[in-house]
């Protein structure tokens, strides 16, 4: 199963699994985007992970799975002393009280041997873009998530790690780069390039990386690996 599945790094990882002969089950709230992974052989379902209701819905329908993959996530782009409580509460619904709710559903369904990887971020470490403060909140979260139920499906045995990506090419990205460049007078491509000057291998990862990564932390090659947060930032963060 693989939430967020219709856009960015969630689609490249459905796209692998499949690529790899896994069944995918592709769960997002956009179900006009699904379509194309449905043409191409993914079972689809449209969920609101934010929703109690249709998280349990999904969990019942995740008996007998290996493997999930938490890509399911917003972002709410605005300067920190003018965030409210309503903005708050809808990025932590969604980037972290799904993922915690999740991970507690369905983990204890998947079959011995199984694994899950949330989506973390390099801004659970840094805190150098404050106009996606409750964004690095979620994603901090996310973290101590991911440890916590390392613990707590170990005995199954499901394995729970976490990726923490910086910079990547997706539309999530895009949409950031606009909006604050326009707030620093600047364009996206001139806010782009002035930000990957602090990544050392100078440049952003492609979705289809990220899915690479989450495929390792899903195989029987990281079975030794739980309740880590592996950074894949090209170097940016190294801690």
């Amino acid at each position: 199963m693989v939430t967020g599945a219709a856009s960015g790094i969630g689609n490249a990882v459905a796209r692998r699994l499949l690529d790899e002969g896994c069944e995918v089950l592709a769960v997002d709230i956009d179900a006009g985007r699904l379509a194309a992974l449905g043409a191409e052989g993914c079972a689809t379902r449209a969920v609101d992970v934010g929703d109690p209701d249709q998280r349990q819905a999904l969990a019942e329908a995740a008996d007998g799975f290996d493997y999930l993959v938490n890509s399911a996530g917003i972002i709410r782009i605005k300067p920190i002393l003018e965030v409210t409580v309503e903005e708050w509460r809808q990025v932590q619904t969604v980037n972290a009280e799904s993922v915690f709710f999740l991970c507690q559903l369905i983990g204890p369904r998947l079959r011995p041997g199984g694994a899950i990887v949330n989506l973390s971020s390099s801004s659970a470490k840094l805190a150098t873009s404050t106009d996606v403060a409750p964004y690095a909140a979620s994603k901090t979260t996310i973290l101590s998530i991911t440890r916590s139920f390392s613990y707590a499906l170990a005995s199954r045995p499901v394995r729970v790690n976490a990726i923490c990506p910086g910079i990547v090419e997706t539309e999530m990205q895009d949409r950031f780069l606009e909006h604050v460049a326009t707030h620093k007078n600047t364009t996206a491509a001139e806010f782009d390039a002035q930000r990957k000057k602090g990544v050392p291998l100078q440049r952003g990862a492609s979705p289809e990386e990220c899915a690479g990564a989450i495929l390792f932390l899903l195989s029987d090659e990281a079975a030794y690996m739980t309740g880590q947060a592996i950074n894949f930032t090209g170097g940016l963060v190294n801690w």
